[in-house]
């Protein structure tokens, strides 16, 4: 039921009303709850979507509190403000608009952990909920004081010493509040595809290179110094430097690390990160620490004593003295004042290293065999070998990560080295590892 980001889905099958009731009582049924949180994105679908999952709580005894469209990260942080036991985000993220979900909160901002996931997972399969007696069900009302109490949080989160100009691509979505929070930092402040519509019209929610055409041209037309973008509901920050060039996830990672870290710190990022994170991070004498792909479990390690920020490549930013849920809206501030701080972003870009990055995907229609063989064959080779996610070998000069994908037939490699050469040598002994064992598997 549960993905690495919540429950996620294509609205009629799975996600339909009748889930979102039954997700409600779910969770007012396996938690102690008396308050909950919910808000969505601005999808279609979301509104009743909210009001089946309000019903579910209600009829267990929880008092729900509305704050309706809003940014993820502003629904989890709502949970401490309104003193409430849990949050639910009614939305599919960087997802396409035919789809919608759920997000759970814990008044710290991280999201909910394999426990409570697996306690909602068996009541939603055994369809076990106390309902309230009639006079005992959960009251409803609405809060709109959200956006503001975030907007206020961001603006003191940060310093901004000089005023920057700054293009916000909102992408339809529920990420609205960072040009009012730049607005209130003194920023020049220009925005895309401001008006929210969970149809997504300007363009896919998922910020990436393929998808942020039309920043990057406004950026590089104008005396911008940076552009922003977020996904649907701007749990996602992805950038744009001054000279309209997209900043791949890796970069950010590095950057953001290396200004929230000092000597001896360590930082989290998923197995799949770049060499060039690991490299900038030993210049200050901090290190990173891997964790599992999925910005859940990178939360989980922030809370870890010496981690002081997490972040994935894909777009999820933590600052675990702030809050444990990603933050797009956050992330862009704090991306704003490093660059009021240490001068233009395509400048600072360049003080990191560039290796080259490598990767396949090979079909298998035995992917959990062919996996486990794969698994086998590594080990025999290489006496230090992670399995946190998928397979990851590290060696002098690179690494390579083997691991099934999670929605496809498919094992996917992923290699990087220092050099071009060590780089495809790389990706070639990971994916005749996965060869090998299919053609042992299937035979």
């Amino acid at each position: 039921m549960f993905g690495t980001s919540g429950i996620r889905g294509r609205f009629g099958d799975p996600i339909t009303t009748d889930l979102a009731l039954q997700v409600g009582r779910a969770v007012g049924s396996t938690t102690d709850t008396t308050v909950a949180v919910i808000g969505r994105d601005p999808r279609t679908t979301g509104a009743l979507l909210s009001d089946a999952l309000s019903a579910g709580l209600r009829e267990i005894g929880v008092d729900v509190i509305d704050i309706g469209v809003a940014a993820t990260p502003t629904i989890a942080r709502c949970v401490a403000w309104q003193n409430a036991d849990i949050g639910i985000s009614v939305t599919a993220s960087h997802n396409p608009p035919t789809d919608n979900g759920f997000k759970l909160w814990n008044p710290s901002g991280q999201a909910f952990n394999a426990s409570q996931r697996a306690a909602i997972t068996d009541a939603l399969e055994n369809e076990e909920a106390a309902l309230a007696d009639w006079n005992t069900v959960g009251q409803t009302s609405t809060w709109n004081g959200a956006k503001e109490r975030h907007v206020a949080t961001l603006v003191a989160a940060v310093s901004v010493p000089e005023s920057l100009s700054v293009v916000v691509d909102v992408g339809n979505g529920a990420g609205g509040l960072t040009a009012d929070a730049l607005v209130e930092l003194g920023c020049d402040v220009t925005t895309l595809n401001a008006q929210e519509d969970g149809r997504f019209p300007g363009r896919a929610s998922e910020p990436n290179a393929d998808t942020l055409d039309a920043l990057m041209t406004q950026v590089a037309g104008s005396d911008a110094d940076l552009g922003i973008a977020h996904d649907g509901d701007a749990d996602r920050m992805m950038a744009v430097d001054e000279t309209g060039a997209f900043v791949m996830g890796d970069e950010l990672l590095a950057l953001f690390g290396r200004q929230a870290a000092s000597a001896g710190d360590e930082i989290a990022a998923p197995v799949n990160t770049s060499l060039v994170v690991d490299d900038t991070l030993a210049t200050i004498d901090a290190s990173v620490t891997r964790t599992k792909v999925g910005d859940v479990h990178v939360a989980a390690a922030t809370t870890r004593e010496d981690v002081v920020f997490g972040g994935e490549p894909s777009g999820a930013w933590i600052w675990p003295t702030e809050t444990l849920c990603p933050d797009g809206p956050l992330a862009a501030v704090k991306l704003v004042e490093l660059i009021a701080e240490e001068g233009p972003l395509s400048a600072q870009r360049k003080t990191l290293d560039q290796y080259p990055l490598e990767r396949d995907s090979i079909p298998t229609e035995h992917k959990a065999r062919v996996f486990e063989h794969v698994t086998d064959l590594v080990k025999d080779a290489y006496e230090d070998v992670q399995t946190l996610d998928g397979v990851r070998v590290s060696t002098p000069n690179g690494w390579f990560l083997i691991r099934p994908s999670g929605t496809q037939p498919l094992i996917r490699v992923t290699a990087q080295a220092r050099t071009t050469d060590d780089c495809q040598a790389l990706l070639e002994e990971a994916t005749n590892y996965v060869t090998d064992a299919h053609q042992q598997t299937t035979n």
